[in-house]
């Protein structure tokens, strides 16, 4: 129920309601049902009634267009995961799946493919006259609102399914996929103030004050719109980074020692406190990570009497990763573990190094990690 409502399956793909669509469903209420009514005296309550059935229309425009991504996707036999309607409009979640320029541009641009024929349809439909009334209104209504989906999701900038023709063009220059959503994301940036300038400064410079309801619409968009390119610039530029994350280059030297080892078996092979020392088990198995503020306060009299395993800190169970373990597999793998310090252990199972999850943060991000307890 995290997702919203389930409402069933379409071609075995879940489809959820999320919680937040009853914002902006209730908005539109809001916001068109006295404008109905101003229309359309005759409708009197019923116009409310009216712009929540506009909102259903909208969000049955929004299902379709998710599924034309969905479905296209399909063809290149890229799993679906499901299908949400929500605040933003609805976004379709894909599994795991290779990708290429040429397909990425097909998938994003089924969507507004699938608008169009519907605002076409809704053309034909009133060109031939075929409903009066409130249903008139309302497939008005339809035709007009996917046709403004269509044109606002080809606007070429990310999130919108046009920034995806920004990024395969650049991607297929570049061979670069990150490179190909960062000038996306910035072109959705670039969108953002457009929309800003037209639709608040411009009305301003020239005297007028825009329209309370078109301005909340054009801030929630922009917002939604601004937050979406940032987010996939942020997340582009993390994935060109994956590929410095290694277990081998980023691990400080350590050795292992027994757990039965003493503080001055510590003290001979790190008398300065380096390397690290990692004690292990029995077994070979890396259990925890001596302090070396703790060997500093054992009285030199009693460094031979004090086991290692009360001047060290315990790894979470399977907290050690092999010396060769690299990229998005080495990051997936560091994800499912607890704690923030690995050892790193070479072919025989000998401990090399110790991996601290610091470095690793400031590796992908290029940022230094806010420090937490042992350094």
């Amino acid at each position: 129920m995290k997702d919203g409502i389930p409402l069933g399956r379409i071609a075995g793909i879940p489809v959820y309601l999320a919680y937040s669509w009853f914002i902006i469903a209730a908005f539109t209420v809001i916001v068109y049902g006295p404008a109905l009514l101003l229309r359309n005296h005759f409708l009197g309550i019923g116009a409310y009634f009216v712009a929540f059935a506009y909102a259903l229309l909208l969000a049955i425009s929004v299902l379709v267009h998710e599924l034309a991504h969905a479905l296209s996707a399909k063809a290149f036999n890229w799993p679906t995961e499901k299908i949400v309607l929500n605040l933003w409009g609805g976004h379709t979640q894909f599994e795991s799946y290779t990708a290429s320029p040429g397909r990425s541009v097909v998938v994003a641009l089924a969507g507004p493919v699938a608008n169009f024929v519907l605002a076409g349809a809704a053309w034909l439909l009133l060109a031939a006259g075929v409903f009066t009334g409130v249903a008139d209104t309302l497939t008005n209504i339809l035709m007009w609102a996917n046709f403004l989906i269509g044109v606002f999701n080809v606007l070429p900038g990310l999130p919108l399914d046009g920034g995806r023709l920004v990024e395969s063009a650049v991607w297929k220059a570049t061979g670069s996929q990150e490179k190909g959503t960062i000038a996306a994301g910035w072109a959705g940036r670039v969108i953002v103030v457009v929309l800003v300038v037209w639709f608040f400064a411009l009305p301003l410079l020239s005297g007028n004050s825009p329209d309370l309801s078109l301005l909340l619409v054009t801030l929630l968009v922009c917002s939604f719109l601004w937050m979406g390119a940032s987010g996939a610039i942020n997340s582009a530029t993390l994935r060109s980074r994956v590929h410095l994350v290694s277990a081998a280059a980023l691990a400080e030297p350590a050795v292992g020692i027994p757990n039965s080892a003493t503080v001055a078996d510590v003290l001979s092979v790190a008398p300065h406190g380096f390397p690290a020392v990692v004690i292990c088990a029995p077994d070979g198995r890396p259990q925890g990570v001596v302090d070396p503020a703790a060997i500093a306060a054992v009285p030199p009299s009693e460094i031979y009497g004090t086991f290692v395993t009360a001047v060290s800190t315990p790894l979470a169970d399977g907290a050690y990763v092999p010396w060769t373990s690299s990229g998005q597999e080495l990051i997936q793998y560091l994800a499912q573990l607890n704690g923030g310090e690995y050892a790193v252990v070479d072919d025989a199972g000998v401990v090399t190094g110790l991996l601290r999850q610091q470095t690793v943060v400031t590796a992908i991000t290029g940022k230094e990690a806010r420090r937490s307890g042992r350094p």
